[in-house]
């Protein structure tokens, strides 16, 4: 037992041994935008290498508000992104479900056009999706339009289908014996065992809305419907770059998202653990 007990700390200690250079090499980027944040828009291009952080973060994120209302940006992006989650994660459920647990004609060809929607790149949609939410329906500048159109997400349908071909049919029948309806058994059974797959696909696709940066700026030409990333953005023009509010804003960006993932990381590790093995 003594033997087998040092040979487990032997491995852990080389384990961590690889994995911190790693994470050191990970978080360095990181750290430096932080950094970078706290300089004037000058400091990006100094002849030195600065590690440690400057007194200028608060200057920066005046700066930042100033030019670009990047407050009430962070407000749309926050909202759109909870309300695109929720939406999404229902939306893929219920179509994942159906595919899962119903027979129908033409399922195994529903099925593999959702898989072929995979492999398009998103600026082959892009345009004519553009062209049918702003010149067909007249939605331009509006909450719809920044929300419903991303709102189908291949990858999560199939993600929700593998988490519910993977729970026992014999549950899902034996409640249809109780004479328990099927929303009741798709809401009170189904989506309770799904948890964990849910939790990870809510957080894949709060990123994915969180940091969508084409759309928002295609839809939307109103200053007052920017998003967080297209208000960094604006940021950038012909003839002055402000690089300390635009590292001001991007660690303003980062930090939820990295909150979000240690604070939820148990149910994303559990939800793509859960996908993975059948």
């Amino acid at each position: 037992m003594k033997s087998k007990s040092k040979s487990t700390l032997i491995r852990s200690i080389a384990l961590h041994g690889l994995l911190a250079p790693l994470a050191i090499i990970w978080l360095f980027p990181i750290w430096m935008m932080f950094v970078f944040s706290t300089m004037p828009d000058y400091g990006i291009f100094s002849p030195g290498i600065i590690l440690t952080p400057s007194t200028g973060f608060m200057d920066n994120v005046r700066n930042l508000q100033a030019d670009t209302n990047f407050i009430g940006a962070m407000t749309i992006s926050i909202v759109v992104a909870i309300v695109y989650t929720c939406l999404s994660v229902l939306l893929t459920s219920m179509a994942g479900w159906a595919l899962a647990r119903y027979q129908f004609a033409g399922r195994s060809g529903v099925i593999g056009i959702i898989l072929g929607t995979i492999t398009l790149p998103y600026s082959v949609v892009i345009i004519p999706q553009f062209i049918m939410v702003a010149r067909d329906f007249g939605l331009a500048n509006t909450w719809v339009a920044l929300i419903v159109p991303p709102l189908f997400n291949s990858l999560g349908v199939l993600f929700m289908r593998q988490a519910f071909s993977m729970m026992p049919g014999e549950l899902f029948d034996a409640a249809r014996v109780e004479g328990v309806k099927e929303w009741q058994i798709f809401l009170r059974i189904a989506l309770p065992l799904a948890r964990p797959t849910m939790a990870a696909l809510a957080i894949i696709l709060f990123l994915a809305s969180w940091n969508n940066y084409l759309w928002p700026l295609l839809i939307n030409s109103r200053p007052g419907m920017m998003t967080a990333p297209v208000a960094l953005g604006t940021l950038i023009g012909l003839t002055r770059v402000s690089w300390g509010g635009i590292m001001a804003g991007a660690v303003m960006l980062t930090a939820p998202i990295l909150i979000i993932f240690v604070l939820l990381q148990r149910h994303f590790i559990a939800g793509i653990a859960a996908g993975a093995i059948k």
